[in-house]
């Protein structure tokens, strides 16, 4: 176009809509996300209050994840740290991680026997979001262990596991 016309060509407003188009439809591959995540787990977030990382380091598939809960203060989980498995499957991140205590805890939306979180109990796995990450799990675990409901919970003798 002429200086000083305003948007420029129309061939480049037309490509300016295309390339907006395609960035609000980009879907970030799995072992991307996963890597990403992976890379954020190793340098420690937050607080420390969380934290993970692969349960094996050769595995590529990025598939199985350890992870640490430090429990709340003033709660009955405090000085405790709760071992936990995540699993992200082939649909992660479009699909929730199966995720499961290791150490015995007594929670709500926790099965009892297993350990298992179960999905139609804890909000974060029932209305995942694609954009939630293995650590929006384990923060939103640890907020629900100072929920009124659980925060005073009688915890099984520390230590002990599923």
């Amino acid at each position: 176009g002429e200086l000083g016309s305003e948007g420029g060509s129309e061939r480049e407003r037309a490509s300016g809509a295309v390339e907006i188009m395609a960035a609000e439809t980009v879907i970030v591959p799995r072992n991307f996300r996963l890597l990403e995540e992976l890379e954020r787990g190793e340098h420690g977030i937050g607080d420390g209050s969380v934290s993970y990382g692969l349960e094996d380091a050769d595995d590529i598939t990025l598939t199985r994840w350890n992870c640490t809960i430090l429990g709340p203060l003033n709660t009955t989980y405090e000085n405790r740290i709760y071992t936990l498995s995540v699993v992200c499957g082939e649909k992660y991140p479009a699909q929730p991680p199966t995720v499961r205590f290791l150490s015995k805890i007594n929670m709500s939306g926790v099965n009892r026997h297993s350990g298992v979180v179960e999905p139609s109990k804890f909000s974060t796995l029932k209305y995942w979001k694609r954009d939630y990450r293995i650590e929006t799990v384990l923060t939103d675990l640890r907020r629900e262990m100072v929920a009124p409901g659980n925060r005073r919970s009688l915890q099984p003798q520390e230590g002990s596991t599923f």
